[in-house]
């Protein structure tokens, strides 16, 4: 697993390094309108790219959102798409631009596989996504052998999946693991016995809010 820089991801130092000489440029050249716009681009870009530091949790069984945004979704599945673990419960994500876009493993387990897939990019919100969009699926075994699956679905800005896992990693629970840039969504496929504790319409936290529970044995 590749080192994460904090607090801003690092993914975004190129995006501020280019904004921010820009800026400079433009205020050595006394471009004022130029200079002040290209600052609060910084800002924007700065903002977007936050990677801040949140209280994972402590609990058996608990399942973690592995994303900033709003349950747009909660529907029970009669096949796992990806890894055809079997029927699941997903639960649907959906992040615009200002929500952190660093994503966060939901459970402490190993990293079994991952399936990244070519699509489109219609608005992340929008039902088709799930299926068209360009996507990356991990899968995630925990210690007890349950299967979880973590989907990054690329949307009509997002046109940038990052994936920082690889297959064999160990990630705890709130570990950071990936991100998408400019909004976009994240599907959870839990066990279909999962206590479901979040409701269509709550905004969640990476790592932080907890989506689920499953029983300890």
């Amino acid at each position: 697993m590749h080192k994460v820089n904090v607090p801003v991801a690092k993914e975004g130092i190129p995006f501020l390094g280019v904004s921010a000489l820009a800026t400079v440029v433009f205020a050595l050249l006394q471009i004022k309108a130029a200079a002040i716009l290209c600052l609060l681009l910084t800002g924007f870009i700065l903002y977007f790219f936050r990677d801040p530091e949140r209280i994972i949790p402590v609990g058996a069984g608990l399942i973690t959102s592995p994303a900033d945004g709003k349950v747009i979704d909660i529907q029970e599945e009669q096949q796992e798409p990806f890894f055809s673990t079997g029927r699941t419960r997903r639960i649907s994500i959906f992040m615009n631009v200002f929500d952190c876009h660093v994503n966060r493993a939901p459970i402490s387990g190993r990293v079994i596989d991952i399936k990244y897939r070519e699509g489109r990019f219609l608005s992340a919100n929008k039902k088709r996504a799930m299926a068209e969009n360009e996507r990356a699926a991990m899968l995630l075994e925990d210690e007890m052998g349950r299967k979880f699956t973590v989907v990054q679905v690329a949307g009509l800005i997002a046109r940038r999946i990052v994936c920082w896992a690889e297959p064999g990693d160990l990630l705890k629970r709130g570990q950071r693991y990936g991100m998408i840039r400019f909004g976009s969504r994240l599907d959870v496929y839990l066990p279909l016995n999962t206590q479901v504790k979040v409701e269509k319409g709550q905004r969640v936290r990476a790592g932080q809010s907890v989506l689920g529970k499953m029983e300890s044995a």
